[in-house]
């Protein structure tokens, strides 16, 4: 996959700012068809960073409903990705 299509966005919220400000963890919406491997590749790729390792979790969308019907939930993928020591996005920096 080339690197452009992997990543969505970025993920800036008070659970994953305090994961990146403690543990240096910086955290993204990917493509479903995206492999680790093609995650590490893709963040190395954009920011010129060494990545020291990358999880991936599915996360389901909650059922919303309105009057009588119920909305079927979007599943996403989600890459937490850690970085060699020192290093830092600048995405995520300048916010």
């Amino acid at each position: 996959m080339h690197p452009y299509h992997v990543i969505v966005r970025p993920v800036l919220s008070e659970k994953s700012n305090g994961v990146r400000e403690a543990q240096g963890k910086y955290t993204f919406i990917v493509q479903k068809e995206a492999t680790k491997d093609d995650i590490k590749k893709a963040v190395a790729a954009l920011w010129n960073v060494k990545v020291q390792s990358v999880h991936t979790l599915l996360q389901r969308g909650k059922f919303k409903r309105r009057g009588a019907r119920y909305s079927k939930p979007v599943l996403t993928k989600k890459a937490v990705v850690k970085l060699a020591e020192g290093a830092k996005l600048p995405i995520f920096e300048d916010q």
